[in-house]
């Protein structure tokens, strides 16, 4: 739990902010900041049914084997089903070919035999399978599952050349139509750009157009189909990483090209990585993958419950008292941004009342406001004006741990400042969190807080976020009055 302070600037003083519009996300922006409207229809995957046939059918060959064995067709049948049930995953590269499946399908192959032939050791020693039988069907078993699984790789990749993917290219201009012009010269990669992103147009004529707003950029996703996104410059997945994340949500396939150097120190390993037109590309999964589910929210919905029960003579009084001191209208509310942008309102313990609808929406904190009550103070120093919030937890506006919520107005301007800020939004908000944790609360960075919120969010397990609440549990008692 944290209470906040004034803006921070490098040097630690306040700043002026500036005007700045209340809504998160403008009618107009750049492309870095919008959201693809719904009912776009889901992308078709690939079917897995080619790739399930061959894996079935690569066991008959083995089990030719077997003949004599007892219960061959029992043995067979088990091959079969054992064939299905492991095989190997879908590969992450764009065309895969028969030798990118090799080395896991020959490992789950051997183990399938050595298993079958440890089943027969024990349950009918006389008849049990002997090295070159279990070798013999090892290789029959893998080459065919290689070569069936050749077979529906090619297939794919002719019918993908023969009807490219539509892409989008995001990045400086310069660069994203570089790599454009590269991937159109190669046709067999399977990928036909059709327009380029970016925050500025391009003034040179020729070349795919350039979108730089949200309108333009959805009207080319949904008139093109377009399903691959291209990011080849390293500032797009900060500066633009609402874009990806909309892109990504609404089905397409986002890749990250290495456009201005063949190889790069800081690069991931070679693992995973593809080559389109001789690009080294890697795909991404940007902010797809939501962290906790089931197990996070019903961690949230027992914890707070619980508290708002144990807790409920201390708000009782704590609501009293603040009637007493500080007159009628107990409860604060105000509106701040969560889980995908969007708003909702936030509970407190009124402790300040501002001038006017202004100052609440734009007026960062009142941390030092020397006259504001004694038992206002106190709340704000041991966090009790927070314990509110218990109630957004259990209907599911926020979280117990997770990014600390802002309003709209600041949402707007760190989004533009601070790399990465906008990321933060991928899950919902939070009591307290990583950054709270570690001292990132009051007068401190705020790009900071926004790494460590995202370090927390990429890095989350359900024990990370108990380790989160009993840190937090212990702060409460040491209040530092920041």
């Amino acid at each position: 739990m944290t209470a906040e302070s004034t803006v921070p600037t490098p040097a630690g003083q306040p700043r002026d902010l500036g005007a700045s519009p209340v809504s998160v996300l403008p009618p107009r922006t750049g492309a870095a900041g919008f959201r693809l409207p719904a009912g776009r229809p889901a992308p078709r995957p690939d079917s897995p049914l080619p790739l399930i046939v061959a894996d079935g059918t690569a066991a008959l060959p083995g089990s030719l084997v077997l003949t004599g064995a007892p219960h061959q067709p029992l043995l067979a049948a088990l091959l079969v089903a054992a064939s299905l049930l492991l095989r190997p995953r879908p590969t992450a590269r764009r065309l895969p070919g028969a030798l990118d499946d090799l080395p896991s399908l020959c490992a789950r192959v051997a183990v399938l035999w050595l298993s079958l032939g440890a089943l027969v050791a024990a349950y009918a020693p006389p008849h049990a399978l002997s090295a070159r039988t279990l070798l013999l069907g090892f290789l029959l078993h893998a080459a065919t599952g290689c070569a069936g699984r050749g077979v529906v790789h090619r297939r794919r990749r002719t019918a993908l050349r023969a009807r490219p993917r539509t892409a989008l290219v995001v990045g400086p201009v310069a660069t994203a139509q570089r790599v454009a012009s590269a991937v159109l010269r190669e046709p067999r990669c399977g990928v036909r750009p059709v327009g380029l992103v970016a925050d500025e147009p391009d003034g040179t004529p020729g070349g795919l157009p350039v979108l730089t707003t949200g309108e333009e950029v959805w009207r080319a996703v949904v008139q093109n189909g377009v399903r691959d996104v291209l990011a080849v410059h390293p500032s797009v997945r900060g500066r633009q990483g609402a874009l990806l994340r909309a892109l990504a949500e609404s089905g397409c396939v986002v890749w990250e090209v290495e456009a201005d150097a063949p190889s790069r120190a800081d690069a991931p390993s070679s693992a995973g990585r593809d080559r389109l037109a001789g690009f080294a590309c890697r795909r991404l999964e940007p902010d797809v993958r939501r962290p906790g589910g089931a197990g996070k929210r019903m961690l949230d919905v027992t914890v707070s419950g619980a508290l708002l029960l144990l807790l409920s003579p201390l708000l009782l009084a704590c609501a009293a008292v603040l009637r007493v001191v500080g007159g009628p209208g107990v409860v604060f509310r105000q509106e701040r941004v969560g889980k995908d942008g969007a708003p909702f309102t936030l509970l407190k313990f009124r402790t300040h009342r501002p001038a006017d609808a202004h100052e609440s929406a734009t007026r960062w904190s009142v941390a030092d406001e020397r006259r504001m009550p004694w038992f206002c103070r106190f709340l704000r120093r041991t966090s009790l004006d927070e314990l509110l919030q218990l109630w957004n937890v259990f209907r599911g506006d926020m979280s117990l741990v997770g990014p600390r919520p802002e309003r709209p107005y600041f949402v707007a301007r760190f989004s533009q400042t601070y790399p990465g800020y906008a990321a933060r939004h991928r899950v919902r908000a939070g009591i307290t969190g990583l950054a709270q944790v570690n001292g990132l609360r009051g007068d401190t960075s705020i790009e900071d807080r926004a790494r460590f919120d995202n370090a927390y969010i990429d890095d989350w397990s359900l024990w990370q976020d108990v380790c989160i609440l009993l840190r937090t549990a212990v702060a409460l008692v040491r209040p530092t009055g920041s």
